[in-house]
């Protein structure tokens, strides 16, 4: 790095590091994400919602579980459906807020549920790499019954997740008899689908 004059400068963040900066009574200026992607409806208290995230794509998930295992809230009170993610990350050092979510599951076992992809640890059915559309496979039946029982699917985290996301889910679709297009704009016309990918 030819400004620092170093040859391994320390990789500073932006946002993270300028929160850490400032100190109790500073002025700071935050806007939140436009648009209602990561939204939960709260209008049932029995709908499922399936979260499936990869990396840093977890926070909105976080947020979720928090508020429907942590928080003293109305709609965490009344919450009866399953709540059920699944984290792709490359190792089991890598599961970001594990001992939170182990806590919910261990205080709401009826309604939290949790499965991890660990690309570097696990092996898929064909004996490749775990990766996130692998372990969501795994629970096809379950998943698909559960869409069309009306709950949420939620995608956040790398983009690359998204195609062989897809693959998967089209052929689970196929093999049920299924129009996968048909399907898809079913569960976005009733906003089921829920994607915030970067």
């Amino acid at each position: 790095c030819p400004e620092l004059q170093a040859e391994d400068p320390a990789k500073k963040g932006i946002c993270s590091n300028f929160l850490c900066d400032t100190q109790p009574g500073d002025e700071v200026k935050m806007t939140g994400p436009a648009g209602k992607v990561m939204l939960m409806p709260e209008e049932d208290p029995s709908t499922d919602y399936i979260m499936v995230a990869t990396g840093t794509g977890i926070a909105p998930y976080r947020g979720f579980i928090r508020r429907l295992f942590f928080e003293d809230t109305p709609a965490a009170r009344a919450y009866k459906g399953e709540a059920w993610l699944f984290l792709g990350v490359a190792n089991s050092d890598a599961l970001l807020y594990d001992d939170e979510f182990q806590e919910a599951k261990g205080k709401f076992p009826d309604n939290f549920r949790i499965d991890y992809a660990l690309s570097r640890e696990q092996e898929n059915k064909n004996g490749g790499k775990m990766y996130i559309q692998d372990k969501v496979e795994e629970y096809a039946d379950e998943v698909f019954d559960k869409l069309s029982n009306g709950a949420h699917i939620y995608f956040c985290g790398l983009k690359g997740m998204m195609p062989g996301i897809q693959e998967m889910l089209k052929g689970v679709a196929e093999a049920k008899g299924l129009d996968y297009d048909e399907w898809l704009k079913g569960l976005k016309k009733s906003k089921q689908w829920h994607v915030e990918v970067y």
